[in-house]
């Protein structure tokens, strides 16, 4: 099969169209995961506020991000699972409804024990939901050409809300106070639950069987343990019992789950699925894009406040340029994949994104935006744009109807552990690279400014890694040997 067009349509799927104004109902569901991965990040800007006025000391302030990533990364496969199981219109509404009475719940909290269950739960909803959404969305367009084009919007969505992120949550706690970074999701969110039921067509007959509760327990508690001990390498350092319990918990309940699911007859994740080679590279560029994503807002934010004395709202406006680029070159990026390929293009944009950051680790510690930061974040948004089309087409490719929820649950899970993997490994790099230099004398400006630049240098080698894996295998699906499908 030529990589000039890797999509094609599911062997399953609705017998009849979902909707009739399917385009209309895509920008809805985009609304709905804007939202999803917008909560992701908004929090980060109204922390110190939000500590100050509900008495939360900095570890608690850590849960408030921990509570909400925890549920989410830990439940997507049973969530997509759910979701073909039981109707994917069905689980997205449950998700939806229940992400929107959380945020609600959360902006109302007078204590840190309501605000960090409202952020659990709004975790848990979102991971019924964003699965749910991707599978309705390959739904809507089976045929190659359009769903390009819509993924082209999706992934231009996820990578808005994260880089949007630090800018409205800089403006909804400087006029509304932090209270509005979580009620903000409520008009939105009732906005999709009364339009997507008069858009999309209500579900069909789910899955037979039952669903694999064992396999659902483990992988669960593997994910969970795995989010939570990236979390704590950040937090605790590597050798703390906190995050070598969890390591062995990730590990025990990992292999259980390989061998429950080996074993049963309706498993929760087949393995057979990752036969699919363009699902599986993409969930692994997903994986590294994630790293290299979360780690770069992290230390850019900083960098700018801590470093260049940005205010944060100052801070989230100068990566408006970045989320620009991004956009345009999701709206581009179907008809360069018609031209070139998925394949060439997703290996293209990665080798663009380290560019970007590469030229962004060398920035100084007195570096004026236009002049040195500028240009890398226009490179950035631009491969950003094009890795995240790419790699969440190939991550849907060619999957069954009935398995379209667990391919959304897997790629959504492989970003959150590529983001959790990424900011723990990076900042903890960055904290050691500036507390040596600050020991042996270096202000505290340059020391910093040099701690980040490894964090943008390490997301630089991530997003290469990442274009090495799909060269390497577009390679071996060159090869002679191969044997076609």
């Amino acid at each position: 099969m030529s990589h000039a067009s890797t999509l094609s349509a599911p062997t399953t799927g609705s017998p009849t169209p979902r909707s009739t104004r399917r385009w209309l109902a895509l920008s809805i569901l985009a609304l709905a995961q804007f939202l999803v991965v917008l909560d992701a990040s908004i929090v980060n800007i109204a922390l110190p506020v939000l500590g100050d006025q509900l008495g939360m000391d900095t570890v608690a302030l850590a849960w408030v991000i921990t509570a909400y990533v925890l549920p989410f990364g830990g439940l997507l496969l049973l969530g997509g699972r759910l979701a073909d199981r039981y109707g994917h219109r069905r689980i997205f509404l449950i998700g939806t409804i229940g992400f929107i009475a959380a945020s609600l719940v959360a902006g109302l909290s007078v204590s840190s024990g309501m605000l960090l269950g409202a952020r659990a739960v709004q975790g848990a909803s979102a991971a019924l939901l964003a699965p749910a959404a991707l599978a309705l969305v390959t739904h809507l367009f089976p045929l190659a050409k359009d769903r390009t084009t819509a993924l082209g919007i999706w992934g231009a969505v996820a990578g808005i809300g994260s880089a949007a992120g630090v800018l409205l949550g800089g403006v909804l706690t400087a006029t509304v106070g932090w209270q509005g970074v979580f009620f903000v999701n409520v008009p939105i969110g009732l906005i999709v639950v009364a339009v997507i039921p008069r858009l999309i067509s209500r579900d069909t007959a789910g899955a037979a069987g039952r669903l694999d509760f064992p396999g659902a327990a483990t992988i669960s508690a593997a994910l969970v343990a795995a989010v939570g001990a990236l979390s704590a390498v950040e937090q605790v350092g590597f050798l703390h019992p906190l995050t070598l319990g969890l390591i062995a918990v990730a590990v025990v309940s990992g292999s259980a789950f390989v061998v429950i699911e080996r074993r049963s007859a309706e498993p929760l994740v087949p393995l057979a699925i990752f036969r699919n080679r363009n699902l599986t590279v993409g969930n692994i560029v997903m994986l590294l894009v994630g790293a290299a994503m979360v780690a770069l807002f992290f230390a850019l934010s900083v960098y700018m406040q801590a470093v260049l004395g940005y205010d944060a709202l100052v801070a989230g406006l100068t990566q408006l340029p970045l989320a620009g680029a991004l956009v345009i070159t999701a709206g581009l990026a179907p008809s360069v994949v018609g031209r070139l390929g998925t394949t060439k293009t997703l290996i293209a944009s990665l080798v663009v994104l380290a560019g970007g950051l590469v030229w962004l680790a060398a920035s100084p510690a007195d570096a004026v935006f236009v002049v040195d930061i500028l240009g890398p974040s226009i490179l950035i948004g631009i491969g950003l744009g094009g890795a995240f089309v790419t790699a969440t087409q190939l991550s849907v490719d060619d999957v069954e109807g009935d398995e379209a929820g667990l391919a959304g649950g897997l790629v959504n899970t492989s970003q959150q552990i590529g983001g959790a993997l990424g900011l723990a490994v990076l900042a903890s790099l960055a904290t050691a690279r500036s507390g040596a230099l600050e020991a042996a004398g270096t202000p505290a400006g340059q020391a910093l400014t040099s701690g980040f630049s490894w964090v943008f240098l390490g997301a630089a080698a991530f997003a290469l890694v990442a274009a090495g894996v799909a060269a390497g295998v577009a390679a071996l699906t060159r090869s002679p040997a191969r044997t076609t499908r």
